[in-house]
């Protein structure tokens, strides 16, 4: 290599070196070289407190208020009408346990039962569920309710509906409590649509037939009956009938034979076939062959679930019951 191009090779790997090296220039003109040993730090973030949960607060029928912060997700049924509701708004898989009676719909059965209510309270094995919310109906009683409350669980308690109205109530109480509002307003739109067409049907008639209906005949000369103020007299008005029994006093009563020859009902509705009675068994009571509805044969089967347990399928109730007193104009 000769010496100029020696010295040109020399001069271009002066400026590299030059150029890695030129210190920051600030607008005044005065360089800025970086010290090594000063390292910048990210600046920390303040630190930021958790949002509290949103609380929802719900009041029970006795006036008693539940606070969640979130939607339950193991419920305690211990009625067969709360727990037929939480399964027709699309709540059953936060359903953890039910009581013995509660066996509708089909899939119910494989929840865990947790027993009878009728006795002493099964405490130890409703608190082996770990529930964050028990539901209870009218069939529970205040005091039931109280002794839960005071082993630290949150209980709420619905009272019967009277008409189909409050049963729409109803299921929105549920629906909200669960976290299902959208599905209930959906199948409450379904239950009100079938009530209106019994009720176009049935406005205009003007016969009205007297209905006795039989819950239990374990004693045939007094056979038990419901008066009025049950949903069961509300279901047979609201059918196009009026209820034989309902001038007795209290909701659910016995009525002897000598009184129900003198009401003399059209049709009677046996609750009780489902434990065997037939209309065959009926008419051979004695002194039933003077009451109407045995001399025309018009006894009739229905279930007695459908027609007293206070949930979704008292709308099939009112349907069927409608077909039996005023076939003619369901044809």
């Amino acid at each position: 290599m000769n010496n100029k191009r020696f010295t040109l090779f020399l001069l271009l790997i002066l400026s590299l070196m030059l150029g890695a090296c030129t210190p920051e220039v600030t607008p005044r003109g005065e360089a800025v070289v970086p010290d090594p040993e000063v390292v910048e730090e990210a600046p920390v973030p303040e630190p930021t407190e958790e949002p509290a949960p949103e609380m929802m607060v719900f009041t029970d029928d006795l006036g008693n208020t539940i606070e969640l912060t979130e939607y339950p997700k193991a419920i305690v049924s211990l009625s067969a009408s709360t727990t037929e509701v939480l399964f027709a708004i699309g709540a059953g898989e936060q359903v953890v346990g039910r009581d013995e009676y509660s066996l509708y719909p089909e899939k119910v059965l494989e929840v865990t039962s947790i027993g009878a209510m009728w006795e002493d309270l099964p405490a130890e094995a409703i608190l082996a569920l770990e529930p964050d919310l028990i539901v209870a109906a009218e069939i529970i009683s205040e005091d039931q309710v109280i002794a839960l409350r005071e082993l630290g669980l949150n209980v709420y308690w619905q009272a019967n509906p009277m008409t189909y109205e409050e049963l729409w109530g109803n299921l929105r109480d549920f629906a909200m409590l669960t976290g299902h509002e959208e599905e209930t307003e959906a199948l409450i739109a379904d239950l009100d649509a079938r009530v209106r067409v019994v009720q176009e049907k049935i406005t205009p008639l003007s016969y009205h037939p007297s209905v006795f209906y039989e819950l239990d005949a374990t004693d045939p000369a007094n056979p038990w009956t419901t008066g009025s103020g049950t949903f069961i007299d509300y279901i047979i008005t609201t059918a196009g009938g009026m209820n034989a029994a309902s001038e007795l006093e209290g909701d659910y009563t016995q009525i002897s034979t000598e009184a129900l020859i003198e009401i003399n009902p059209d049709i009677i509705l046996l609750a009780d076939a489902l434990y065997g009675v037939t209309p065959e068994i009926v008419a051979e009571r004695p002194g039933w062959d003077a009451i109407t509805a045995v001399a025309k044969n018009a006894l009739y089967p229905i279930d007695p679930n459908m027609m007293s347990v206070p949930g979704p399928r008292l709308v099939g109730a009112l349907e069927e019951t409608a077909k039996i007193l005023h076939p003619e104009v369901f044809e």
